[in-house]
């Protein structure tokens, strides 16, 4: 499915909100939950964390469609308020926790993109091991399939920074998971 056809059927849901909210939002939901909570992971850390920004973006919708439906890309404006709510979470919960880890990524697992549940972990370990940013970066582009310039747009920062964080993660990532299968690693 094409990043257009996908903005297109959220600015679908999010028009039909003010008919009815309750299907709408559910459509939306199950449209988008998944790929949502897998890129607020990458900011809180969290599975439970991550679920709570996604369900506060979602419903930031039904309050207000209408930014959904005016947006240039409804898909690319749903992560940006997912990121937002991300970090909203996550500075509630530094203020609250004072000191406490704030979880596991490696609890969360995506069924899609990836073969086995092993192969899963082990890239998710990996990637617990980058900066957020880095992390965030890498999630938009592999999973997501964003341009750097749509990444840029989405986390707020310039293309040539967010190229940067891609390129800084996957140096990092590479001998790691290269590593974990028992290959060496060539930089060309």
């Amino acid at each position: 499915m094409t990043d257009d056809t996908f903005s297109d059927q959220i600015r679908q849901y999010a028009d039909r909100m003010t008919e009815d909210a309750p299907s709408a939002l559910a459509g939306l939901f199950d449209l988008t939950a998944q790929r949502l909570v897998r890129f607020s992971i990458t900011i809180t850390r969290n599975q439970h964390d991550a679920e709570d920004a996604v369900q506060a973006a979602l419903m930031s919708t039904v309050a207000r469609p209408a930014m959904l439906v005016n947006a240039q890309s409804p898909w690319h404006y749903l992560l940006r308020m997912v990121r937002n709510e991300s970090l909203i979470v996550l500075r509630k919960k530094r203020r609250w926790t004072l000191g406490m880890g704030i979880g596991d990524l490696l609890a969360y697992c995506s069924s899609d993109g990836l073969e086995t549940e092993d192969r899963n972990r082990e890239v998710l370990k990996a990637l617990r091991t980058l900066p957020s940013e880095q992390r965030q970066v890498v999630v938009l582009k592999i999973w997501e399939e964003l341009t750097f310039q749509e990444i840029s747009e989405v986390l707020e920062c310039s293309l040539q920074t967010a190229a940067s964080r891609y390129r800084y993660a996957i140096q990092k990532l590479a001998p790691k998971l290269a590593a974990l299968h028992g290959e060496s690693v060539h930089h060309g």
